[in-house]
């Protein structure tokens, strides 16, 4: 070969080896790149699927919860484009930051939220969340049909949740508490009154946020209890009647022990009775 056809040949060896590298940089670009939108895809979709996502046996409530990432990934999450606006059921108590952003908030509105919460603000009710500053009437109008604040149920609330209700605080908090293990359980919530000082005026204040669900109704055990017990009732209160329904039904058809019979029979007053009406009570036994 003449030298002339080497340097041809050279040539075309040194182009070869040029587009070869150019194909390898193009193939390495194309997949550091693809790593990097998986990677932001990822970061992304942690804040609209959650890490976490808690379930509240008592009220069925779902409550979702991302777990704290790097700067670097928040700062992601903060800048990536979101979906467009969601409708789904949220409680205002409780939804997260990054759900408030799918429901249509900004993040500085979103954050506002939380705070209020976190220096202990609380929506007892829709037009409570309506009244803050950050919710627009356009956007409350979308959202009202989605927000679900749970009702508190008196048989099953803990102290903090009592507290958190308007006109309650810690004093009444624990009262209901001790009303209810007398009563052995609460039946119906009017019996909230039957609390010193709790009036009716506080009453009507929370009566549409709290409830007592059949199901965690315990019937009180009336025919069944012995005098020493019987006394514990609020509805009783004195030994002389906690014998005499002893007697009573110690000495009656199990079809005659009714609240009317031992009304009837003059155990009980007619105060004692019109209250014992509204308890859920046992059946005798057979």
């Amino acid at each position: 070969m003449d030298k002339k056809s080497k340097q041809k040949s050279g040539l075309s060896e040194s182009f070869i080896m040029g587009v070869i590298a150019i194909v390898f940089l193009i193939v390495g670009y194309q997949t550091a790149l693809f790593i990097h939108n998986a990677a932001i895809t990822k970061i992304v979709a942690d804040r609209d699927q959650p890490d976490t996502v808690y379930v509240y046996p008592q009220t069925s409530e779902a409550v979702r919860s991302n777990s704290p990432h790097s700067p670097r990934a928040e700062n992601v999450r903060a800048n990536a484009p979101r979906k467009k606006v969601e409708n789904f059921t949220f409680n205002p108590n409780t939804v997260s930051v990054d759900d408030l952003c799918r429901l249509g908030f900004s993040q500085k509105q979103a954050q506002s939220i939380v705070n209020y919460r976190t220096k202990g603000g609380t929506f007892h009710r829709k037009s409570d969340f309506a009244e803050s500053f950050v919710v627009s009437d356009s956007i409350f109008k979308r959202l009202e049909p989605y927000i679900d604040i749970p009702l508190v149920d008196l048989n099953v609330a803990d102290s903090a949740a009592l507290d958190a209700l308007p006109g309650i605080g810690g004093w009444f908090a624990s009262k209901i508490i001790e009303h209810r293990t007398a009563l052995g359980g609460y039946s119906c919530k009017e019996q909230l009154m039957d609390i010193y000082r709790f009036d009716q005026e506080k009453y009507e204040a929370l009566a549409d946020l709290v409830v007592v669900r059949p199901e965690n109704v315990k019937p009180y055990p009336l025919w069944t209890l012995p005098a020493d017990e019987l006394i514990k009732h609020p509805y009783i209160s004195n030994m002389e009647t906690a014998k005499a329904i002893v007697l009573f039904r110690e000495n009656n058809p199990k079809a005659m022990c009714t609240i009317k019979g031992l009304t009837e029979a003059g155990v009980l007053s007619f105060e004692s009775s019109s209250r014992l009406e509204r308890c859920v009570i046992a059946l005798p036994a057979e």
